[in-house]
């Protein structure tokens, strides 16, 4: 802890210090609630998305099994051509919003594919997108996580060492200077009876 002056300034400084950190914490502590909100929300979807990818999978791979025949339907055939995403703002955390991708299929020849590989791009399409939003939603709480951890920090200090250390520091330094007051007034009614003592010996 650095060392305070003991003087009426440095009070001063300390209690506007310690008013600066009990208008901020209330602050933190709301932005840290909204934050542990948000990172619950988006884990939520998270798993909506995963769990409705799973079943998405399972369907397509027996639906293929099933219906495809070897050789026709291929992992290249479909390829992402690029993401559109928007930007948003959660407490002050710049993130981005998954809203949809552009696919590029490649060339087969209707006349000599079976039909049922039309519906097999399509439902491959849904798979891609769901992964895509769901990898999206991960920055998302990748980023609030670095904020809470940041702002959790921020309300430990304030709350923990800040607040404490400079009402500390208050104490103290009206300890001292109640400490020099009373001795200040000692000292003037000592100094008042040494000096009614000597009029009264002059007088004699």
């Amino acid at each position: 802890m650095a060392k305070i002056k003991l003087t009426k300034n440095e009070l001063k400084k300390q209690k506007d210090a310690l008013k600066m950190y009990r208008r901020y914490l209330p602050t933190l502590m709301l932005k840290k609630q909204q934050l542990q909100a948000e990172i619950r929300s988006v884990e939520i979807r998270i798993r909506e998305l995963m769990d409705e990818k799973a079943k998405a999978d399972e369907t397509f791979k027996s639906w293929i099994a099933v219906f495809g025949e070897k050789g026709i339907f291929t992992a290249g055939i479909l390829s992402i051509r690029g993401i559109k995403a928007a930007q948003g703002n959660i407490a002050g955390v710049a993130i981005p919003i998954f809203e949809d991708a552009e696919f590029e299929s490649f060339p087969y020849d209707l006349a000599a594919t079976p039909l049922w590989l039309d519906t097999a791009v399509e439902r491959m399409r849904r798979v891609l997108l769901l992964d895509l939003e769901a990898r999206t939603l991960e920055e998302q709480r990748r980023r609030l996580d670095h904020e809470l951890r940041i702002t959790t920090q921020r309300v430990n200090l304030f709350e923990k060492i800040k607040i404490p250390e400079t009402r500390g520091n208050i104490k103290k330094i009206q300890v001292y200077l109640g400490d020099q007051q009373t001795s200040a007034v000692v000292r003037g009614k000592i100094a008042k009876r040494g000096l009614a003592r000597a009029a009264g010996g002059a007088l004699s």
